[in-house]
């Protein structure tokens, strides 16, 4: 959660009689077909009512013209990714699911078409010293001047509301991924007789604060190294890893690398900092996807001999035209500033990152970039029954929402399912049967889900050389 990521025919509207449908057609990036885009007027602050703000949304007919009345509203991550950010995901999760239902991907207030909060790019990003680019993600907090206490999760799960009755679904289905399951829970409670079902991938706890991650990220990362010793060719390409890891962060502990390198993308010769916090935050950010995270050893070994330029080149790939690149920092800010960082005791710090390579850098960064966000602590509500069933999804080395957090927010859900992919890393609605056992799950929620399938899931090759992964 890098604070400077820089991290769906026509609409059958539930039992409704046909009338014309909200929105207008559209084509969005990521998807070929025509869409339907729909804007709905939210009240910018729902304490005091009078300026509002519009919020769109992004609707995939169901592909039969007999859908279900229950659509399935799709809310990302971050917190700063939008809906339209991750249309790909209708194709690659949800393909099944729409067959008889519409998919509805939600942009939250501050992101994507919702009047995203964020400033360009400086061109010089993946050269900037730690200090150039906190002072650039000030100057854009900022500039932008934007009411941030108003950009919270309560107000965004109010939009939401405000998006199911402007679409005119009696009850909707829920899929949350990462910070969206924070979200999809909270409007679970707020509005249950509105939720059908839910679906929540990479489940945060109640009680997660997302800066204080160190100890899940450290089991992931030992995760990797252990499994990368048990197998044979990569205990042999790599038989120092852990060694290896640890004199880099050491080095790096003392003092940033400077270095003179052919830019990755242009091949240009450009000076290049590596410090700590760059280290251990693309170390983390690799450990999200399995696939990834077989690249690990690769890059670490690479990096100890001196050759950072495949290290370098997977750091640069957050600010690259990806979707990785599209989230909206200042929107993590908000709510993050509101939410998390009121609750980061001293203790809670010290207990999450003893022993862990995450270390606090981002405490440390956030501690310096809340003050100018300038947003009152927002009291998290203590957690309350969610009766509507819910079908909960893990990775075993999820390395910022593990099956431990899935764990704790099942405990208030009588009506839960917890599925955990061994071979799995944060989010794994795409992976083998789990499309088709998301689409039997919205069909009949109260049925236990055959997930024996599951274990067939493949993990990945380690990557041992700079040709890729092995075959």
């Amino acid at each position: 959660m890098n604070v400077r990521c820089t991290a769906l025919s026509l609409l059958l509207l539930g039992g409704l009689a046909a009338a014309a449908p909200p929105g207008r057609t559209c084509h969005l990036p990521g998807s070929e077909e025509a869409l339907r885009c729909v804007t709905v007027p939210v009240p910018l602050d729902y304490g005091t009512p009078g300026k509002t703000i519009t919020v769109h949304a992004t609707v995939a007919a169901a592909f039969r013209e007999s859908a279900r009345p229950d659509p399935l509203f799709v809310l990302a991550g971050g917190p700063g990714q939008a809906g339209s950010d991750i249309l790909p995901v209708v194709q690659a999760a949800f393909r099944r699911v729409r067959a008889t239902r519409d998919i509805v991907l939600i942009d939250q207030r501050g992101t994507g078409l919702s009047g995203k909060l964020d400033c360009k790019t400086p061109p010089d990003i993946d050269t900037m010293t730690e200090e150039q680019a906190d002072a650039d993600a000030l100057r854009c907090v900022r500039s932008l001047a934007a009411p941030y206490g108003s950009y919270t999760t309560d107000a965004a799960a109010r939009d939401i509301e405000r998006v199911r009755q402007a679409l005119g679904y009696r009850q909707i289905n829920l899929w949350g991924g990462s910070y969206g399951t924070r979200l999809a829970q909270h409007y679970a409670r707020l509005y249950p007789a509105s939720v059908r079902a839910l679906v929540l991938d990479g489940v945060a706890a109640p009680d997660q604060v997302i800066p204080a991650g160190g100890r899940d990220a450290q089991a992931a990362l030992e995760t990797t190294f252990a499994q990368c010793e048990k197998e044979a060719a990569c205990a042999r390409t790599f038989p120092a890893l852990r060694s290896e890891f640890a004199s880099l962060a050491s080095q790096l502990a003392k003092g940033p690398i400077k270095i003179d390198m052919a830019d990755p993308r242009t091949a240009a010769v450009r000076p290049v900092t590596i410090s700590l916090r760059r280290f251990v935050a693309t170390v983390h950010r690799v450990l999200y996807a399995q696939a990834d995270a077989r690249s690990l050893p690769f890059l670490i070994h690479s990096a100890y001999n001196g050759r950072w330029e495949p290290f370098v080149a997977r750091s640069n790939r957050d600010t690259d035209l990806s979707a990785d690149g599209a989230m909206a920092g200042p929107l993590y800010l908000a709510v993050v500033c509101a939410e998390d960082f009121p609750r980061l005791t001293p203790q809670l710090v010290a207990d999450d990152t003893r022993g862990s390579f995450l270390g606090a850098p981002q405490v440390t960064q956030l501690a310096a970039l809340c003050p100018a966000v300038n947003v009152k602590p927002v009291a998290w509500p203590a957690a309350t029954r969610i009766a509507a069933p819910a079908l909960l999804l893990s990775g075993a080395q999820d390395p910022v929402t593990p099956p431990r957090r899935a764990a704790a927010a099942a405990q208030w859900m009588p009506a839960a399912q917890h599925l955990v992919v061994k071979n799995g890393g944060h989010i794994v609605s795409p992976l083998g049967c789990i499309p088709r056992l998301m689409r039997e799950f919205l069909d009949s929620p109260a049925t236990p889900v055959a997930a024996v399938c599951l274990d067939e899931i493949p993990a990945p090759t380690f990557q041992l050389d700079a040709a890729g992964p092995q075959p």
